[in-house]
């Protein structure tokens, strides 16, 4: 089985960040429709209770946290997934905050090596396993996407998440979904989920 995370940071029901993570997904299954089955797990992290990062000061190892609440059952997701897509709108140039809130308590899938297990590495790697993954990001026509970009790079690359592609769609108003009514947008979604898909294939042979 083929296991697909995807991640939307968007608070809004109907937002054009999930429609282009829905394209996106569904690309993806389609392109490995020949390689058994693909298991599809969509996270609204708005929908979530989930606790800020707590800065603890010491690693929870072997868990992903100390804390035990939602996003419990999303660690274990994310542990196990094949390929990722996470999408967020851009609010004050960086990711959504419940984006940023999921992102800062992954902070311990590489928890300090505090006991000095390896001393050539501060950090440890929980997840050691690369995946492929793509991101897309939403904002205004005069938004700084770069923000989030970095934001969402440095955390892909802390969860071993290989990033192999960007959507950017720039909103022409405020409606929620408006991204229905352009086609080149979500054939870019469409893309980036089977070019995901082709990594995927890649790895598994």
């Amino acid at each position: 089985m083929i296991r697909l995370l995807v991640i939307s940071g968007s608070p809004v029901s109907g937002a054009s960040t999930d429609i282009l993570l829905r394209r996106a997904a569904e690309a993806f299954k389609e392109a490995l429709a020949d390689a058994g089955k693909v298991r599809t797990t969509v996270v609204k992290l708005n929908n979530l209770n989930i606790l800020p990062c707590q800065s603890c000061g010491e690693a929870p190892t072997p868990r992903f946290c100390f804390f035990d609440d939602d996003l419990t059952p999303v660690y274990r997701e994310l542990e196990r997934c094949d390929a990722m897509l996470f999408g967020s709108p851009i609010h004050f140039d960086t990711v959504s905050s419940q984006a940023k809130l999921f992102i800062d308590r992954c902070n311990c899938v590489r928890p300090a090596d505090f006991d000095d297990i390896d001393p050539e590495h501060k950090f440890l790697k929980l997840i050691s396993r690369k995946r492929p993954g793509g991101m897309v990001l939403v904002g205004g026509e005069n938004g700084w996407f770069e923000g989030a970009r970095r934001t969402l790079a440095g955390f892909f690359k802390w969860v071993e998440v290989t990033n192999e592609g960007m959507v950017m769609y720039k909103t022409k108003g405020l409606a929620a979904g408006e991204v229905t009514e352009e086609a080149p947008v979500l054939t870019q979604a469409e893309e980036l989920g089977r070019t995901v898909a082709r990594k995927v294939r890649e790895q598994h042979g």
